[in-house]
């Protein structure tokens, strides 16, 4: 693998105005077999009732999950695309950060499938995910 930071640096600047970035997404740690990204609770990501929108918790996962395949192919010959994604909101939030940690659960070559567990600041699972990547050739 690269350099941490490099990696992390490439990730939070890659793309320009996107999603992740309006959501405030900060990549902040990757390793081998995981990546890791932060997201803090404000009501830019409530609905209605003052908590985090469940759409909020799936942009996170699925940033997490579809960048953690970007990290395992060759993207100038393949793309990671993303075919589902499962979520279970498990617990609310109001504010503070939340933190998400993807992992592989299997890591084909045609197909990826990724598990994000979405936690708050006292460890508690808010959100538990799995994602399934489709490994495509670029034309």
């Amino acid at each position: 693998m690269e350099n941490k930071q490099e990696v992390l640096d490439r990730l939070n600047n890659w793309g320009g105005e996107n999603l992740g970035k309006t959501l405030d997404i900060i990549f902040t740690d990757v390793t081998e077999d995981s990546l890791t990204a932060t997201m803090p609770v404000t009501p830019k990501v409530h609905q209605p009732y003052g908590i985090m929108h469940g759409g909020a918790s799936c942009v996170l996962a699925e940033t997490l999950g579809s960048c953690l395949s970007v990290l395992h192919v060759n993207i100038e010959k393949f793309a990671p695309v993303g075919t589902n994604i499962n979520s279970n909101h498990l617990r609310s939030k109001k504010s503070g950060i939340v933190t998400g940690i993807a992992r592989f659960i299997r890591k084909g070559n045609t197909m990826h499938v990724s598990e994000i567990e979405i936690r708050d600041e006292k460890g508690h699972l808010i959100n538990h995910t799995t994602m399934t990547n489709n490994i495509i050739a670029r034309q």
